[in-house]
């Protein structure tokens, strides 16, 4: 035991370091802006039904995760559960919350469909199309908000241009780079013979051509699957559909908790503006679950909403909501989803369709 403890430990102390200095921060200020005093006027007077609705905005928001992926993964697979589409929804917000960049959602995504039974190729083409759409969505949410309410923010929020400008720039990039990936098989296929002979010269992979092939054969099963999307206008629709929903759920939580510490002046679209721009913004920051960033951003948005001594605990209520609770449901999730057993998986009418089409 003491052995898997100290490995745990070794393997994530990023993250957990993060996770302390983050709480000792929150936890300070607290302290020092006579935050405690604060909640504890904010307990008597708290909006018990607007509270239970925020919880359930957040769980709305993992549902949505794992639905919209499910739209997808139908589309390949006709008998795929529902149920692996919300533990592998589930799974990918977990480890985005513990890694930086939110790196490890989607190979931990694409590792945990290949145990529950589907091809490696065939998941990876459905997380890549997930996230492309999440991306393509936020971007486009983000700037609707931006032109809706760019007077506030520019009157309220200082360097409001050039923070939104960094967060829609790393946004789009990130869209292009996944488009580009998914659109253009010779030059990925160029790109990935080279990192393979590079890794050969440098010792660190053995057997190239054997190595070659099998990431090639991965990568044909994904671009037929992408291909197979993208005759599908259904399912961009329904996803994008579904991607809202989650993003609505999302930025309906500070609004949520502003109404449950008894306060009800703002305007709701204003405040979900807000959020949009603080979760794009987030998304640069380099360390797991933007810490440092997501509650800077949040403080920098939502000031003029919060009075001063209820603002810094609305960020310490949204962070746990928002984050630690998706850890440690995360945590569960992906214990429980660790024990199912794999499928034999059909071809959806439409892949067998398509396979037909390909071997005429």
């Amino acid at each position: 035991m003491a052995v898997t403890v100290k490995s745990f430990f070794k393997k994530n102390w990023l993250v957990l370091a993060t996770m302390a200095i983050t709480i000792g921060i929150l936890t300070y200020f607290l302290i020092t802006t006579d935050g405690i005093s604060a909640f504890g006027k904010i307990a008597k007077t708290l909006q018990v039904p607007w509270f239970l609705l925020m919880l359930a905005a957040v769980v709305g928001m993992w549902a949505m995760e794992g639905i919209s992926l499910h739209v997808i993964a139908r589309r390949i697979y006709g008998d795929w559960p529902l149920r692996y589409s919300l533990v592998v929804g589930m799974i990918g917000l977990l480890y985005g919350a513990l890694t930086p960049f939110s790196t490890g959602g989607q190979p931990m995504q694409i590792y945990y469909m290949k145990k529950m039974g589907m091809d490696t190729g065939k998941a990876g083409a459905i997380i890549a199309v997930k996230t492309l759409v999440y991306q393509v969505v936020v971007v486009i949410f983000a700037l609707v908000m931006v032109f809706w309410k760019l007077p506030y923010f520019q009157e309220q929020v200082s360097d409001f241009a050039f923070i939104t400008i960094i967060g829609l720039a790393t946004n789009l990039i990130f869209v292009v780079a996944v488009l580009f990936f998914a659109a253009n098989q010779k030059a990925t296929d160029k790109i990935m013979r080279g990192i393979i002979k590079l890794l050969h010269k440098i010792r660190l992979c053995k057997k190239p051509e054997e190595r070659y092939q099998k990431i090639h054969d991965e990568f044909s099963l994904f671009y037929d699957s992408t291909r197979l999307m993208g005759r599908s206008f259904s399912v961009y629709v329904y996803t994008a559909l579904f991607t809202i929903a989650q993003l609505l759920c999302t930025f309906l939580v500070p609004y949520l908790i502003y109404r449950s510490f008894n306060f009800h002046t703002a305007s709701p679209i204003t405040m979900v503006a807000a959020q949009s721009f603080v979760t794009m913004v987030s998304a640069f920051v380099p360390l797991p679950g933007a810490s440092g960033g997501a509650e800077g951003s949040f403080a920098l948005y939502f000031q003029n909403f919060f009075l001063n001594d209820t603002l810094v605990p609305a960020i310490f209520v949204w962070r746990i909501a928002t984050y630690y609770l998706t850890i440690a449901v995360g945590a569960i999730v992906a214990w429980v989803g660790g024990k199912f057993s794999p499928r034999k998986l059909s071809p959806s009418k439409a892949m067998l369709k398509i396979q037909a089409a390909q071997s005429e």
